[in-house]
C-alpha cells in the first residue's frame, strides 16, 4: 500500500470517527433544549482541530512505520488525488446549497452550522472513498 493510500484510508477513519464523537456530544444537549442556547462552537472547533491533528499525527506514524514509503508519489498517486479531489470538490458545491438556503430562510444558526459542518464532511468522505476505490480496482 503506498503512501497515499494510507493518508486516503487515515482521512476515512479520521472523518468518520470524529464526526460521530462530536454528533454524540452535541445531541446528549439537544434534548429537551432549545437549539438556540447549546454551546455548540467550542465542541465543533475542538472537533475540526482533532480532526486536523489526528490526521497529522497518524500520518506521521504511518510514515515512521514505513519510512521506505513516505513521501514517495508516482503518476498513479497524483491521478487518483486529482480525480478524488475532484469528486470532493462536486460533493461540497452541491451540499453547500443547503446551509445556503437555510441562511436565506433565516434559520437558527445552529442548523447552519452544522450543515455547513455535515457538507464539509460529506466531501472529504467522498474524496476518500473515490481514492480508495481508484487504488483498489482503478478508474
Amino acid at each position: 500500500m503506498s503512501s497515499e493510500e494510507k493518508r486516503t484510508w487515515i482521512s476515512a477513519v479520521v472523518g468518520v470517527v470524529v464526526p460521530v464523537v462530536y454528533l454524540a456530544i452535541v445531541l446528549s444537549k439537544v434534548l429537551g433544549t432549545d437549539v438556540a442556547r447549546i454551546a455548540y462552537v467550542g465542541p465543533m472547533l475542538t472537533a475540526i482541530g482533532v480532526g486536523i491533528g489526528a490526521s497529522i499525527v497518524l500520518t506521521i506514524v504511518a510514515a515512521i512505520t514505513s519510512p521506505k514509503d513516505a513521501g514517495r508519489t508516482d503518476e498513479r498517486d497524483r491521478e487518483v488525488n486529482r480525480r478524488g479531489e475532484y469528486v470532493g470538490f462536486h460533493v461540497m458545491s452541491i451540499a453547500a446549497l443547503v446551509p445556503l438556503a437555510l441562511a436565506m430562510a433565516k434559520v437558527e444558526h445552529f442548523w447552519i452550522a452544522h450543515a455547513l459542518y455535515l457538507a464539509f464532511i460529506l466531501a472529504a468522505l467522498a474524496s476518500a472513498a473515490a481514492k480508495i476505490v481508484a487504488y483498489r480496482r482503478g478508474w
